[in-house]
């Protein structure tokens, strides 16, 4: 597949390699690098270096291979469901599982599973390889999340896009949030250094808005909710850090050590709430802290 965009007056005299990543943060600089050095990547019709300052009006023209085939899998893995009927499931998908394979996880995934056990009903509209998955949540987030067929995918996507779905975080931060209630907007995307990591971006980032109450508050930390409005990757741990209160056991986006070992980020998707494709009415399901949470509560943190 080839796409082509031309250069604005704003992306004069940056690096070819970084400009593309900016044009499609979803791919590493690294990738974009690779595809320049095979000849995939066209300036005005001719190869050029990693490091070309890119001119106002040069046209830039993007080859993406196909990508290599993988035969996913079913997997007899056990899956705590909270809703289910004949259009979508929704799961309480636990820590340390990942949503759909990806390079180094080809198996034990959410995909793995949810294929052995909805068969052939799963929208294929993300491609063999993210069957059912209209949504995500990061690997060591817990919490509710959409399996869906075709018609329940186009549906629930499409109130995703307009931002109707209701989606309520729970998650413990570091240090006090003195207000008891506030929002926070700020547009997230890819780190400009850091590929890995989410950063606020008011230039090239998108839109998110994160709302937040506090529950209660501890010594040292403070236990909130959070509601949002927009979906961006990483949203709630980039929002947080950038005022100072990183979730508890964030490995990514916090510094210091973790009293209690955690793995990863304290976060609970909690709820979840829309309309549903085929009855119309609104649905909302709740998924239960995870037990490792309950307990954290309990301590004097």
């Amino acid at each position: 597949m080839t796409q082509s965009f031309i250069i604005s007056p704003d992306q004069e005299a940056e690096r070819l390699d970084k400009v593309l990543s900016l044009w499609n943060p979803d791919l590493s600089r690294s990738f974009f690098q690779k595809l320049i050095k095979d000849g995939q990547i066209l300036v005005n019709g001719s190869s050029r270096k990693a490091n070309y300052r890119v001119e106002e009006g040069d046209t830039v023209s993007v080859t993406i291979p196909k990508a290599q085939e993988i035969e996913i899998l079913p997997e007899n893995i056990p899956l705590d469901i909270l809703y289910e009927d004949t259009d979508l499931l929704i799961v309480n998908k636990p820590k340390g599982m990942v949503v759909h394979p990806s390079a180094g996880h080809f198996s034990g995934t959410l995909v793995n599973a949810v294929m052995y056990h909805c068969k052939d009903s799963l929208s294929g509209i993300n491609g063999a390889i993210r069957p059912g998955i209209v949504h995500r949540i990061d690997m060591d987030t817990t919490g509710a999340l959409i399996i869906c067929n075709d018609i329940a995918h186009i549906k629930i996507a499409e109130q995703i896009k307009i931002h109707s779905v209701t989606r309520r975080y729970l998650g413990i931060v570091k240090g006090i949030v003195t207000e008891d209630s506030g929002t926070i907007r700020g547009s997230i995307g890819r780190h400009p250094i850091d590929r890995k990591k989410m950063a606020i971006n008011e230039r090239n980032g998108k839109k998110a808005i994160t709302h937040y109450r506090v529950l209660q508050r501890f010594s040292s930390h403070t236990f909130l909710e959070f509601t949002l409005e927009t979906g961006r990757t990483h949203q709630i741990r980039v929002h947080m850090a950038s005022i100072g209160h990183p979730l508890l056991g964030d490995c990514v986006y916090s510094t210091g050590k973790n009293p209690w070992k955690l793995q990863g980020q304290t976060l609970h998707a909690a709820v979840i709430g829309f309309v549903h494709p085929s009855t119309g009415h609104y649905l909302e399901v709740a998924a239960p802290l995870p037990e490792y949470f309950q307990a954290l509560l309990k301590k004097p943190l």
